[in-house]
């Protein structure tokens, strides 16, 4: 691996591994000769439309076959970066990320079926001045002021992450590894390029199998998967099958991340199999240090031992400073990563770069830098950290990071609310948004919901919407977030009416959707996701309902009919 750019490494595993799959989609099987030669056609397709070096090009492809990954390889090789967005997300978000970057040139998966490469050579386009410093991609993350805001990433951050990263892992082109989260969100980055920069397999995981922890774990023993990454609450899932199939998985390697670990979820996991096949590894990251900043196995002991969630120490090529509030070295304070990691700084915001990423007060080099996290952490007296939260309003909600800024600024935005106020309040095992508004009252949950549906994904979403007769303010006339009241977790009662549930099915499913939703009551005509349900809650639902009534459910069946009424209904009728 002799060059900073990311498209080169991927060319000396092609070179050494041609006829190697290098993609696995479905039945489609791409080789490593294959997927360079189509990235290169398309490669120069796109050299054609005017994409070089700082070139920003769109993707907005499912993950339903391997273009998503020739779609990134092509836009590198054509010397341009790639602007993930995410096909779930709403039309205005989607709209909003593009006009922010400039995007001339969208690829979408109308576009891939309609394009004939053939009359495109199969060669690489040649030397275009891309140079290790150049953008290698932007992701999109949530922002306090009511936009999201894109990480400008370059091509040596994302290489020094897998050489920085060798001697902890030794990926080879024997292992297998998953597309399993969205394009759009970083930890992709780690899943593609960790497979093809060390010649290994990449399996896409279609957005339905990823939603089913059943479907999910038959992918992993089918295709032999040995490199598994997932967040904590995607993690949990996968455990509940493990325990009730046991496949013999060909796991040597869980990476977590995205989310804090708590220690004691992983007891079931540990009794098992033990900690060393497969090994389990926290990693703590952030987008804007490119993926993984720290690494720490996790022990067996770990359930029983481990104070919080421990996230173990830098990279070797990273540093991590704890600060306290006068920029002084503490055992508890905020987090500040330093390094080769560190991104360019925000897409077309230099002031706010100018905030978060700053001269590191520890180097020597003047032009050293630093990314404030905001995350609050202690060192340990054995150098480990341990992640305590964050010394501001952003949250992590399954995997995503989420400013509760950019969800109020979306409520307010509705013509019959006068002011809004998001918080997160942790209610059993992960953090939920709560929603306080002011304004007129006559307003339905399921109206606010679908107000917010059309600009926010269905992460962002809150799970409460408390109505107030004014926001409580402090001296200084903010609103005081701390004298906001405790939601009650119940029905909300801006669903108007209550349908009992009649027959027996529909009573005990009634139950299960309660326990789940952590309300008090679920009517017929109540919907699962008005109620504060999504994707992880509806795994849970699904288990529970094969668990205690053998009725064959389906993830799809509660996106279908997410009405407690039409669920009955479906399973009644099968």
């Amino acid at each position: 691996m002799t060059s900073g750019l990311v498209h080169h490494w991927f060319e000396e595993q092609a070179a050494a591994r041609g006829d190697a799959v290098a993609v696995v989609a479905g039945a489609q099987r791409l080789t490593y000769a294959r997927l360079d030669r189509l990235a290169n056609r398309l490669a120069h397709h796109l050299r054609g439309l005017g994409v070089g070096p700082e070139t920003l090009v769109g993707l907005r492809l499912e993950r339903t076959s391997p273009w998503p990954v020739v779609a990134m390889l092509a836009v590198l090789k054509a010397g341009g970066a790639y602007v993930p967005v995410d096909p779930a997300h709403p039309e205005e978000r989607t709209a909003h990320m593009l006009a922010d970057a400039g995007v001339t040139v969208l690829l979408t998966d109308d576009a891939v079926d309609l394009l004939d490469l053939s009359a495109y050579p199969d060669v690489p386009v040649g030397d275009v001045g891309t140079r290790p410093d150049s953008v290698a991609y932007v992701i999109f993350t949530s922002g306090s002021t009511g936009a999201p805001k894109g990480v400008v990433v370059e091509h040596r951050n994302v290489t020094r992450l897998f050489t920085a990263s060798h001697e902890l892992f030794r990926f080879d082109e024997h292992d297998v590894w998953t597309l399993f989260h969205s394009t759009a969100f970083d930890f992709s980055v780690w899943e593609i390029w960790g497979a093809l920069l060390h010649g290994g397999r990449l399996v896409v995981v279609p957005r339905d199998v990823a939603r089913s922890p059943e479907d999910f774990y038959r992918l992993l023993d089918r295709e032999r998967v040995t490199v598994l990454n997932q967040t904590p609450s995607a993690f949990r899932g996968l455990m509940r099958v493990d325990e009730e199939q046991g496949a013999d998985l060909a796991l040597r390697v869980v990476v977590f991340g995205g989310e804090a670990l708590a220690p004691g979820m992983l007891r079931p996991w540990l009794d098992r199999h033990g900690a060393d096949r497969p090994e389990l590894v926290n990693m703590y990251g952030i987008t804007e240090t490119t993926v993984h900043v720290t690494y720490r196995r996790v022990t067996a002991d770990d359930p029983d031992t481990a104070p919080g969630s421990m996230i173990g120490g830098p990279l070797p090529d990273l540093t991590a400073h704890v600060l306290d509030d006068e920029g002084r070295a503490a055992e508890v304070g905020e987090l500040y990563v330093g390094g080769a990691g560190v991104a360019r700084g925000y897409l077309g915001r230099p002031e706010l770069t100018a905030q978060r990423f700053v001269r590191d007060p520890f180097a020597t080099a003047p032009d050293a830098r630093v990314y404030r996290t905001g995350d609050r952490v202690r060192r340990h007296p054995d150098g480990d950290l341990e992640y305590l939260g964050r010394v501001d309003d952003q949250v992590q909600i399954r995997g995503h990071r989420v400013e509760p800024g950019e969800v109020e600024v979306a409520l307010a935005r509705h013509p019959l609310v006068e002011s809004a106020a998001v918080v997160a309040r942790t209610d059993g095992d992960s953090p939920r948004l709560v929603a306080y508004w002011v304004g007129d009252h006559r307003l339905a949950v399921r109206d606010l919901l679908d107000h917010l549906r059309r600009t926010l994904p269905d992460y962002m979403l809150p799970t409460a919407f408390v109505p107030l007769g004014h926001l409580p303010l402090t001296a200084n006339g903010k609103v005081d977030k701390r004298a906001l009241p405790e939601p009650e977790w119940a029905r909300p009662e801006q669903v108007e009416g209550f349908a009992e549930p009649g027959t027996a099915l529909e009573k005990a499913l009634a139950e299960i959707w309660a326990e789940a939703l952590e309300v008090d009551r679920v009517g017929l005509d109540d919907d699962f996701f008005e109620l504060g349900g999504h994707s992880l809650l509806a795994t849970r639902v699904v288990a529970e309902a094969k668990a205690r009534l053998g009725v064959n459910a389906t993830l799809r069946m509660v996106f279908d009919e997410p009405t407690l009424r039409g669920f009955a209904k479906v399973l009644e009728e099968r």
